[in-house]
């Protein structure tokens, strides 16, 4: 009887094993299919993902490595020159003469302002204080408008002869030393006619060009017969670009002519203060002696 018992007991305790060892197995089997249904989960969200990565790159290589998209302008000074016929093309070729022939004159007119004034600075600090208004004179540099008016009151001075000598001294020299500030005056002058001339019509050549441009676009439109903003935008827009060039031009010219008038009136007063000083000097070497 105990034998049996024991026999029992110790079956009994062998399903015990058993069983806690098939638990856990159980449980592992069961765990395994989660795996299976939840890559196919995450299949479908990484596949996209290398798509949009490939699709910058091409358009990247397309644009040269840049971002932005270059465009040609269809309606810029090349297309005007292109599309234009002679006298459009000659009217821009007119406006270019003008504002490189303004620009070239204020440029020379200002340097040649500014080398006035430094012989000015010069003539004032040797030509005074020279022992007479010869050696004065020579101490000047060739070319300079202070030592063209100093020799031309020394030659009126020496050629009071004659018909001439019937002429008083004073008013003589002193109109040989008007006559070589008028000179002087006058280079001055010279292309200032110009800028103004520029200032006055380039406008209106520009106007030309933009009238000659609208008359294109009428006759395409009327070829064409429909006015869409395709076919009027193109002729206008590169009418309306002569009139910018025009006032381009003018607006230089004017200002430049202004200026220019300005400092030539700045260096003239110290030119004509020039002369009458020297008319001054020459009048009172020639009654020394006299009085002596």
């Amino acid at each position: 009887m105990l034998k049996t018992t024991r026999w029992a007991t110790l079956a009994a305790l062998l399903m015990v094993a058993a069983s806690a060892a098939v638990t856990p197995l159980a449980s592992q089997a069961q765990g395994q299919p989660a795996a299976p249904a939840a890559a196919p989960a995450a299949a479908p969200t990484a596949a996209p993902a290398p798509a949009p990565a490939a699709t910058p790159a091409p358009a990247a290589k397309a644009n040269g490595g840049k971002g932005t998209e270059v465009v040609e302008n269809p309606y810029g000074l090349e297309a005007l020159w292109r599309g234009s016929d002679w006298v459009a093309k000659g009217t821009l070729v007119i406006l270019a003469i003008m504002s490189i022939g303004s620009w070239y004159i204020i440029v020379t007119k200002v340097y040649e302002q500014y080398k006035l004034g430094r012989e000015a600075r010069v003539a004032e600090k040797s030509f005074w204080s020279a022992p007479s208004v010869k050696q004065g004179a020579d101490g000047l540099k060739e070319g300079s408008p202070f030592r063209f008016i100093a020799e031309s009151g020394l030659e009126a001075q020496s050629k009071h002869t004659g018909l001439l000598g019937n002429i008083n001294l004073s008013d003589w020299v002193s109109a040989s030393i008007q006559r070589a500030i008028d000179n002087v005056a006058s280079r001055l002058q010279d292309g200032l006619a110009f800028l103004a001339t520029v200032g006055s019509t380039a406008p209106f050549v520009g106007l030309f060009g933009t009238v000659w441009g609208i008359y294109h676009a009428l006759t395409a439109i009327g070829i064409a017969g429909q006015a869409s903003i395709d076919r009027v935008a193109g002729p206008v827009g590169e009418a309306l670009i002569m009139t910018a060039i025009g006032l381009a031009v003018a607006v230089p010219a004017v200002l430049g002519y202004n200026w220019l008038i300005r400092r030539n009136k700045r260096a003239m007063e110290e030119v004509r203060a020039f002369g009458a000083d020297l008319h001054a000097v020459l009048m009172s070497a020639k009654s020394a002696p006299a009085k002596a």
